[in-house]
């Protein structure tokens, strides 16, 4: 499990001097690692501005999780056979999502910090909603093509009197272009008798052909059904064949497309998720310190000692009181059981106190076993 805080303390003496000891003593408790993560300058606007955007980007950072989690959830399931090479395939920018994070850096092409902090949102949220409607129309393509392609597999697997025949008989199974003779296909129990129900059938064919009189069929099928045997209708049809071999190609190149996109776009979507944490953490230390703009941000990765490093903090900050401190806590949890099928699960919990206000994420990577 991997969890980051991110918090900001405004940059006064006594602050300074305590985000100082802070480091020093995490280092030397190893209560947590930390390092310092750069926020650009971005336009303040008014207080109503600010006040507008905190509540914007609380929803977008509540929207922006649920799009990650429906595309890690696909990517689960599309890659279940894969399962151990779901890890890899979970980047941001090419590395791994901790890396990404502890070497945050702003995005100035995709999010430009010349444009007021509404402009920024906006941006972010027109392409996590494109991100979420292409999801939602390529998840129900690839899951009519996996429907249809399960079908052709459940008519190929079932019992000789549920599956094609397609597989089964071959041409020349058949009697083929005769005046006076056909073919039936019987399922015949096993240890049961065919070639003595009737005078009519040739001895010695196969358990699945009866070669028999076209104009005695009916005749033929009183003792068939006495003898609860279930007749096959069958046309040597070659274009089942292939319609059954182009499901599968076609399942294969739409699987593999819906990989190679769900990857691209989890990427994004992560990305703009860690900007929106650093949008909030720069509205809230605005909302909360005031101008000018004069805060240092922390990204802290906490040991299992997590209590004892809020106790830390409190302790540091508490000249800060009301707000002791501005602080994003997200937590990246990769844990896994030994069986089962994988699907990416994030989850957010919005807490606000006395002391700070905490935004909770949790991404994490499950392995759910499969009944």
């Amino acid at each position: 499990m991997m969890e980051f805080w991110l918090i900001s303390v405004p940059l006064d003496k006594i602050s300074c001097q305590s985000l100082e000891k802070l480091k020093r003593v995490s280092a030397k408790t190893g209560l947590a690692t930390s390092s310092r993560i750069h926020i650009p300058e971005l336009k303040v606007g008014t207080l109503d501005v600010l006040l507008g955007v905190s509540d914007d980007l609380s929803r977008l950072d509540s929207y922006t999780e649920g799009v990650m989690r429906q595309t890690s959830q696909c990517l689960g399931e599309v890659m279940e056979e894969f399962s151990g090479k779901l890890l890899e395939s979970m980047l941001a920018n090419g590395v791994d999502l901790a890396t990404y994070v502890t070497s945050f850096q702003w995005d100035r092409a995709k999010y430009p910090t010349a444009q007021p902090l509404k402009t920024l949102s906006d941006i972010i949220s027109k392409q996590v909603s494109q991100v979420d409607t292409e999801l939602k129309s390529r998840r129900a393509a690839y899951s009519h093509v996996k429907a249809s392609i399960q079908s052709f597999e459940r008519k190929t697997e079932g019992s000789l009197q549920t599956c094609a025949l397609t597989n089964i008989v071959k041409k020349e199974d058949l009697v083929l272009n005769s005046e006076y003779l056909t073919t039936l296909l019987v399922v015949v129990p096993r240890s049961k008798t065919y070639e003595s129900m009737s005078k009519f059938v040739v001895p010695r064919s196969s358990l699945m052909c009866l070669y028999a009189y076209v104009g005695l069929i009916k005749k033929l099928l009183i003792p068939v059904v006495t003898n609860r045997f279930t007749v096959r209708e069958y046309n040597l049809d070659e274009a089942e064949k292939q319609k059954q071999e182009i499901g599968r190609l076609a399942v294969d190149k739409k699987e593999l497309t819906f990989v190679c996109w769900l990857k691209v776009n989890f990427s994004e979507i992560f990305v703009a998720w860690i900007h929106i944490k650093v949008l909030r953490t720069f509205v809230e230390s605005v909302l909360r310190y005031g101008l000018p703009v004069s805060f240092q941000a922390i990204l802290l990765q906490p040991t299992k000692k997590s209590k004892q490093l809020r106790q830390q903090l409190n302790s540091l900050f508490k000249h800060l009181d009301p707000a002791v401190a501005t602080g994003i806590n997200f937590n990246m949890d990769f844990s896994s059981t030994n069986a089962g099928k994988q699907t990416q699960e994030l989850r957010s919990d919005i807490q606000e106190d006395n002391s700070r206000h905490q935004i909770h994420g949790n991404t994490g990577l499950i392995n759910r076993g499969v009944n």
